[in-house]
This record gives structure tokens, sequence and C-alpha cells, in this order.
């Protein structure tokens, strides 16, 4: 059955999708990707369309069925297997974070597939079962530029919401020097998140590493900031 789907899946998106689309899809990521031309609001509509005929499964069939979208190694599907995955997110068990792992290590390869899943499966996870933050900080330190990422853009939802303060300050840590861009942005994003709920905290902590931290790190960590504050930020020293 999961094949099944997986081809209906497939099918519906290449149906939405155009050349032209496909075309200017590309030209966001630095990395070829596979694209059927279905821009991100409409393959979410596809997905929320399509999910009926599958929300009565058992968790660990839809699962599968998440695999091997992400399997196939095009974005449209993989936002389908997001949004799936995060559909069931009162079902989640502790033993549910190998799987999201191994999405992270073996199927994610660009940006936006990787700000999808974490954002909301594996930061909804993290808020459930908080003593899985401390392999966050092993994937800070993975070789896996995605993982890196990951580490980071997983916090963006508890972040705006004031939680995990000194993690999310030892993430940044790990990751303050890093060379990868998407890495810098993904960090600083997540210190922007941060910033809604604690400016102060944020600041300051802008303030102390902003001689190491990459300017591009640094301008998206205080984008929500004021202007004077900013201004202070960018200061060269």
């Amino acid at each position: 059955m999961g094949h099944e789907i997986v081809a209906e899946v497939s099918r519906t998106m290449k149906s939405h999708g155009n050349e032209k689309n496909r075309l200017s899809g590309q030209r966001y990521f630095k990395e070829t990707v596979r694209l059927y031309g279905v821009k991100a609001a409409d393959a979410h509509k596809v997905s929320k369309a399509l999910f009926p005929g599958v929300k009565d499964l058992p968790k660990h069939e839809i699962f599968e069925i998440c695999e091997q979208l992400w399997q196939t190694g095009y974005i449209e599907n993989a936002f389908v297997a997001c949004d799936w995955s995060y559909n069931l997110k009162k079902q989640y068990e502790s033993s549910d974070f190998d799987i999201f792992e191994k999405w992270v290590s073996r199927y994610v390869t660009n940006w936006a597939s990787c700000d999808t899943l974490c954002n909301h499966t594996v930061g909804e996870f993290i808020e459930q079962f908080p003593g899985f933050i401390t392999p966050l900080k092993t994937w800070a330190r993975s070789d896996n530029m995605w993982m890196r990422r990951a580490a980071a853009v997983t916090f963006i939802v508890p972040a705006r919401k004031g939680k995990f303060p000194d993690e999310i300050f030892e993430i940044a840590d790990i990751l303050l020097t890093d060379k990868e861009d998407l890495v810098q942005k993904g960090y600083g994003w997540m210190l922007k998140a941060a910033s809604q709920a604690r400016p102060s905290e944020v600041f300051d902590y802008v303030m102390k590493n902003k001689v190491a931290m990459p300017r591009t790190a640094l301008r998206y960590a205080i984008e929500k900031m004021p202007a004077d504050k900013r201004k202070q930020a960018m200061e060269k020293l």
C-alpha cells in the first residue's frame, strides 16, 4: 500500500508542477535539487488533500510511507513527509527520535527540506522530549552541514516561546565560527527567534561574541532588534 500512496503523491505533484516553476525554484539553491516545479504552498495543499487517505493507518506505517517519500529525492515529496510526520505529533514517543535523526542525516540535502522537517516535526518532538536536546549538540559538531543547520533550526519555534535559552546559546557557541554560510544563517535565525522572547539576553550574547561571529550570522540575529541596538551590534570594535 505504501508504494501506491507514494506513487499517487508523485503523480499528483507532477500534474501540479511546471517547467517554469521548476527552473525558478532551482535558483533558490546552490546545490542541484530535484523538483516537480510545484510552489511550496501548493505542495502543502496537495499534502493536506491526500492525508485523509493515510491518517487512519498505524503510525509506523505512515512513517514508512514518509521514508519512501524522502527516498524519491523530490523536495515536494519531502514536504509531504514533513507534513504527515508533524500531523502525528500527538502520537510521538521517545523512540521516534531515531527515525527523525535518520531522515536528517540520510535524506536532507538542502535548506528547504531541512527547515520544513526541523521547524515542525523535530522542534515539536524536542518540546515534548527535551532530554533529546543533548543529541542535537552532537549534530552541531557533525561533518554534515545539514545536521549542523538542523541543530539550530530545530529550536526556531521553541525559541520564539522563550524556551531552552541555555541550550540555544550552547548550540550557538558550537556553531559560532562555522564556515558554511547556510549554517551561519541557521544559527543566526535561531538567535533572532530567541530575541523575540528574550531580547536582552540575545543582545548581550551578540555583543559578547560579535568579534568572532560571522557577519551573516550577526545580521540575522539582530534583525528583529530596535534600530539603536542593531547599530550598536554592527559597530566595529
